[in-house]
């Protein structure tokens, strides 16, 4: 199996940045004992799905590069792929840790809106890398 240049170099790329995922898990232990943690079930709730949204969607954009050089798309449809799920794996996290960042807060801020921007991106990218390996099929 080849992997084409451009996929290999940000699967290298999503390699280096799953530490940091992680790291920031690891974190979330450390803020057991904070009250501005603690007392705060939104910023709980939230932080927690950052983390959990990053890790996994970093795997699967490291999947998603995997087959793309599989599927049977043109040089728009691949690039979303190729730019749109790790964007999800960027954006979606972010929309959540960034929406509670003021300790008191009773709801998610305006950032909170990066999650559904992330979302769309990865339907698509997930739809479009779906439909290109079933094209392949056919061609």
């Amino acid at each position: 199996m080849v992997v084409s240049e451009p996929n290999r170099r940000l699967a290298g790329l999503l390699l280096v940045l799953m530490p940091t995922v992680v790291a920031g898990g690891a974190s979330l232990l450390a803020l057991i004992d904070d009250p501005a943690y603690r007392d705060n079930e939104l910023r709980q709730d939230l932080w927690r799905a950052g983390h959990a949204h990053a890790g996994v969607l970093l795997i699967l954009a490291l999947i998603a590069l995997r087959y793309l050089d599989d599927a049977h798309l043109g040089p728009r449809a691949a690039w979303m792929v190729r730019h749109g799920i790790p964007a999800a794996a960027v954006l979606m996290p972010l929309a959540f840790f960034s929406a509670v960042t003021d300790a008191d807060a009773t709801e998610p801020n305006a950032m909170i809106l990066l999650a559904p921007i992330g979302g769309a991106l990865l339907a698509a990218g997930t739809l479009i890398l779906g439909f290109g390996l079933l094209r392949r099929d056919r061609t």
